[in-house]
C-alpha cells in the first residue's frame, strides 16, 4: 500500500467524490458485509481501518420473518437494528434444569387428567351416555383436539417469545390476536367433523342411525370445542408471558399446563352440555306459535349454526396476521387427521367402557392419555425452538436429516434434546405412581391396585412414551427438512398417536390381566 492515498481516495474519504461499495453489485437495499476504507493517519499516512460488519441487522430482519412465513417485516431498517439483543437461549440448559421446570407443570398436568379420568368413572353412568353411546367416542376427539389446538399454540407462541417476536407490545397483541382467531376457526370446523366422525364410527357397528342423536352430537361438539379452545387460549397466552418475564423457557411449562385444565375442562364442558341438550330431547313438545315443534328440531340447530355464524369474524382476524395466515391454509390437514387418529382410540373406549372384562378403563385412560401427549408435546416444542434457532423450515438441511434416526442417537447422543428425552423419559414412572396412588386414595372405578396391575400399567405406559418420543424426532426433523413448520404439523399428529397408543396399550393390558385371572383389577362393589 501506498504511503500516501491517491487523490480520488481523499475524495471519497471527505464525501465529495463517487463512492464506491464492496457489494455495490447486490443491488439497492442491501448492506455489505464488511469494507475497508483508508484514512489519513497524523503523519500523513494512509491508515487502513475495517469497518465493522452489520450482518447482524441482516440476521434481525431474518429473524423477524421466521414466524411470517417468509413476508416481509413491516418494521423499518432502523427499528430493527435498534432491538436489544436477543433473547438467551433456552437451550444450553442441564438435565437438572430442564427437569426442575418440567416436573411442576407436568405434575399439574396430570393431576388435571386423573381429575379429568375421575369425571369420566363419573359421567359414564349418566343417561345421555348409556343412551348415546357415541359420546365416547367424542371423548378423546375432543380432549386430542385441545391438544391439538392448544399445544400448537403453545408451541408458536414459545418459539415466537424465545426468538423475541413478542417483546414489543405491537407484535404481541399481533401475535395473540392471529393466533385466538385461529385457534376458533380451527375448534369450531374440527368439533364439526369429530361429531361427523362419531355418528359414522357409531353407525357403521349398529347400521343404526338416529337423526336426534346425530344433531345432538354436532351441537355438544362445537359448542364443546369452541369454548373450551377459547379458555384454554387465554390461559396459554398469560402464562407463556409471565414465563417469559420470570425468566423461564416457555417451552418446559407452557404445553403441560395447556393439558393441566385442558382435560377437565373439556371433558366437563362435553358432560354437562351434552347432558343439557338431552334432556331437552326427553321433554315432550311445546306448543309455539307455528306449531308444536320438538326441542331438538330448532334448539340443536341453533346452537350448531350460532357458532358457524361467528366463523367469518374469526377468519378475517386470522389473515390479518401474517404468522397465522398461513396457517390459516395450510394448517387443517395434521388438525384434521389428528382428529381421525383419535376418534379410532373413541372407538376403542366406546367398545370397551361397558365390558366387563375392561372394568375401571374409563378412569385410567385420560391419564396415560394425557401424560404420554403433554410429554411428547414438551419435546417437540423443544425440538422446534432448537431448529428455529438455526434457520428457517427447509434452510438447514445439516440440522433435519431425512432419514429415521436410531434410538441411540434419540435418547443417548450428547446433544440438548437428546438430554431433554432422558429427562422427559423417567419422569414417567414416578409421574404414573403419583396419579394411581391419588386414583386410588379417591377410589377411582373402585379398582384395586395390585403389583400385577401396576406391572402392566407402568409397561403400556413407558412403552407408549419411548415410541413417542422416538417418532417426534424424526417427524419434527422431516417435516423442518421438507419446509414444514413443526409448531403447526407435528404436535397433532404426536397427540393423536399418544391418544391411540395409550388407549389400545391399556385396553391389551387390561385384557391379559383380565386372561391371567388378576380379578383385583376388576370394579366392583
Amino acid at each position: 500500500m501506498s504511503s500516501k492515498p491517491e487523490p480520488k481516495d481523499v475524495h471519497q474519504l471527505n464525501g465529495t467524490g463517487p463512492s464506491a461499495s464492496p457489494c455495490s453489485s447486490d443491488g439497492p437495499g442491501r448492506e455489505p458485509l464488511a469494507g475497508t476504507s483508508e484514512f489519513l493517519g497524523p503523519d500523513g499516512a494512509g491508515v487502513e481501518v475495517v469497518i465493522e460488519s452489520r450482518a447482524n441487522a441482516k440476521g434481525v430482519r431474518e429473524e423477524d420473518a421466521l414466524l411470517e412465513n417468509g413476508s416481509q417485516s413491516n418494521e423499518s431498517d432502523d427499528v430493527s437494528t435498534d432491538r436489544g439483543p436477543a433473547p438467551p437461549s433456552p437451550l444450553k440448559e442441564t438435565s437438572f434444569s430442564i427437569g426442575l421446570q418440567v416436573l411442576f407443570p407436568f405434575l399439574l398436568a396430570g393431576f388435571g387428567t386423573v381429575a379429568a379420568g375421575m369425571v369420566l368413572d363419573i359421567v359414564q353412568h349418566w343417561e345421555v351416555f348409556q343412551k348415546v353411546t357415541e359420546v365416547f367416542i367424542l371423548v378423546p376427539a375432543l380432549l386430542g383436539l385441545k391438544g391439538n389446538l392448544e399445544m400448537t399454540l403453545a408451541s408458536r407462541l414459545s418459539t415466537a417469545a424465545n426468538i423475541g417476536h413478542m417483546d414489543t407490545p405491537k407484535e404481541l397483541w399481533r401475535m395473540i390476536t392471529g393466533n385466538m382467531a385461529l385457534i376458533q376457526v380451527q375448534a369450531t370446523v374440527v368439533g364439526f367433523l369429530a361429531s361427523i366422525a362419531a355418528v359414522v364410527f357409531g353407525w357403521i357397528p349398529d347400521g343404526h342411525f338416529s337423526i336426534p342423536h346425530a344433531f345432538l352430537l354436532c351441537a355438544s361438539s362445537v359448542a364443546t370445542a369452541f369454548i373450551a379452545s377459547l379458555v384454554l387460549g387465554m390461559i396459554m397466552i398469560g402464562v407463556i408471558i409471565g414465563s417469559r418475564k420470570i425468566g423461564i423457557n416457555p417451552d418446559n411449562v407452557a404445553t403441560p399446563i395447556a393439558a393441566s385444565l385442558g382435560d377437565l375442562i373439556t371433558l366437563a364442558l362435553l358432560s354437562g352440555i351434552s347432558w343439557g341438550l338431552y334432556l331437552e330431547l326427553s321433554e315432550p313438545p311445546r306448543v309455539w306459535l307455528l306449531g308444536v315443534l320438538d326441542h331438538w328440531r330448532y334448539i340443536y340447530p341453533l346452537v350448531c349454526a350460532f357458532f358457524v355464524a361467528l366463523l367469518p369474524v374469526w377468519v378475517v382476524l386470522a389473515r390479518r396476521s401474517p404468522a397465522t395466515r398461513e396457517v390459516l391454509y395450510s394448517g387443517w390437514e395434521p388438525v384434521i387427521i389428528a382428529m381421525a387418529i383419535s376418534s379410532v382410540g373413541g372407538l376403542i373406549l366406546d367398545k370397551t367402557v361397558s365390558d366387563p372384562n375392561f372394568a375401571g378403563m374409563a378412569v385410567f385412560t385420560p391419564v396415560i392419555n394425557g401424560v404420554g401427549g403433554n410429554l411428547v408435546a414438551v419435546q417437540a416444542s423443544r425440538i422446534s425452538t432448537f431448529l428455529h434457532m438455526n434457520g428457517m423450515p427447509g434452510e438447514n438441511s445439516e440440522q433435519a436429516p431425512r432419514r429415521c434416526p436410531s434410538p441411540c442417537t434419540t435418547f443417548f447422543s450428547p446433544d440438548v434434546n437428546s438430554r431433554s428425552a432422558r429427562v422427559l423419559f423417567l419422569l414417567v414412572v414416578p409421574g404414573h405412581l403419583v396419579f394411581l396412588y391419588t386414583i386410588s386414595c379417591m377410589q377411582g372405578g373402585h379398582t384395586t391396585l395390585t403389583l400385577i396391575f401396576i406391572i402392566f400399567y407402568m409397561t403400556a405406559a413407558l412403552l407408549q412414551v419411548l415410541i413417542l418420543l422416538y417418532i417426534a424426532d424424526w417427524m419434527v426433523h422431516w417435516m423442518w427438512g421438507r419446509g414444514l413448520d413443526p409448531d403447526n404439523f407435528s404436535i397433532p399428529y404426536l397427540t393423536a398417536l399418544g391418544d391411540l397408543l395409550g388407549t389400545g396399550l391399556l385396553a391389551l393390558s387390561f385384557h391379559v390381566l383380565w386372561l391371567i385371572g388378576d380379578r383385583d383389577t376388576d370394579v366392583g362393589d
